[in-house]
């Protein structure tokens, strides 16, 4: 799963990516770059808005947790990836196109744990220059506690996940695990944010292998 990315492009390349869907409008205001986005942070994500339009926005990343079962204590852990999208608890979100989005990014990390006793924060992106793609996100509206306990944030959230999927051949001998559904293309925009959930969904598959590469190692911050 991918706990940690980045989005070191700025919001003009976002807005020129994200046109599949018309006219994007903006409320990120002053966008800085953010070389490492962790759960629980504000990030840009572009969703539907009226009358076909769409906007760039910040959205807190990380939807609220799944009710508990009985006898089971609650979880307070925000889910970052969705990885069984036949579950109940996404598919009332997934079968609405207006509650899909995507999620700019240049490159995500994942922790190689091959190297004996220590992990190696490991970095793949398109290419050197970060040129910015989409995870295939979900976001919703959410009341209620968030932040730390040293800095909780009370109210009304903005919240977004992304999907997750089998990891490629790039990604599988660091992180064998998954890897996030990766939106290159614009035809791959276009479905995503458009289509019936049964056509949307057949995007959950692994990347070509070609499509991402490792950049950088050593740093929970890209760039740094």
């Amino acid at each position: 799963m991918c706990n940690l990315y980045s989005v070191t492009t700025n919001k003009e390349a976002i807005r020129e990516l994200a046109r599949a869907m018309g006219e994007i409008r903006d409320t990120l205001g002053n966008f800085e770059p953010l070389p490492a986005v962790f759960p629980d942070r504000m990030a840009p994500v572009v969703r539907h808005i009226a009358n076909g339009a769409g906007e760039m926005t910040m959205m807190r990343w990380g939807w609220p947790p799944r009710p508990p079962k009985p006898g089971e204590k609650a979880s307070t852990r925000p889910i970052t990836n969705v990885r069984n999208t036949a579950s109940h608890f996404w598919t009332p979100w997934l079968r609405k196109v207006e509650h899909r989005c995507l999620v700019p990014v240049t490159a995500f990390c994942e922790p190689d744990n091959n190297q004996g006793h220590r992990s190696v924060w490991t970095w793949f992106a398109q290419d050197d220059a970060r040129t910015p793609f989409f995870f295939a996100g979900m976001w919703r509206e959410w009341e209620g506690q968030r932040g730390t306990k040293a800095t909780p944030v009370i109210g009304k959230h903005l919240v977004f996940s992304f999907l997750t999927t089998d990891a490629n051949a790039t990604v599988a001998p660091i992180h064998p695990d998954a890897m996030p559904v990766l939106l290159i293309d614009k035809a791959e925009r276009e479905t995503w944010m458009n289509a019936p959930m049964g056509e949307a969904l057949t995007l959950q598959r692994p990347a070509a292998k070609n499509a991402v590469r490792v950049v950088a190692k050593g740093a929970k911050q890209d760039g740094e």
